[in-house]
């Protein structure tokens, strides 16, 4: 019997994988725990809508997140740190810092774990980091940290 599985199945197949199994496998393990469906040809065609469905979904996100890296490319986030003799900082400067900041001063929100920071920026003046806005679209952005009390 040809089955399309609905949920991965150890030992069996991955999820959307249309296979032929044994009619007692299907009938007894597969169908009444809802891990499979019987491959018809309605079955089939619902299945391909919904990868074509998802396939769009995804390219849409994608094409969203290149807007948003042109929008972002090239932009400089100041942020304003208490600093000591030669430029030192007292502390650091933290990628919820630079999160803040970006939302503050150009009204873009980045959750703070999409920000490559090499290391904390503890000095004054420029820093050039990586905004990974989705999987293999990034951006890069320059941090400017000039004195003034936080």
């Amino acid at each position: 019997m040809k089955v399309i599985l609905l949920q991965d199945v150890k030992g069996t197949g991955k999820k959307d994988q249309v296979l032929e199994v044994s009619d007692g496998f299907a009938r007894n393990y597969l169908l009444p725990r809802k891990l499979g469906l019987e491959a018809t040809a309605v079955a089939m065609n619902a299945v391909s809508k919904s990868k074509a469905a998802d396939a769009h979904r995804e390219e849409v996100k994608k094409q969203e997140a290149i807007a948003m890296a042109m929008l972002l490319k090239g932009k400089v986030i100041i942020v304003k740190a208490r600093s000591g003799e030669n430029g030192r900082l007292y502390g650091s400067i933290t990628a919820q810092e630079i999160a803040d900041a970006l939302e503050q001063q150009h009204h873009i929100a980045i959750d703070k774990r999409k920000l490559d920071l090499a290391e904390p920026i503890r000095q004054l003046g420029n820093t050039d980091i990586t905004v990974r806005i989705y999987p293999g679209v990034t951006t890069p952005m320059t941090v400017h940290v000039v004195p003034g009390d936080k």
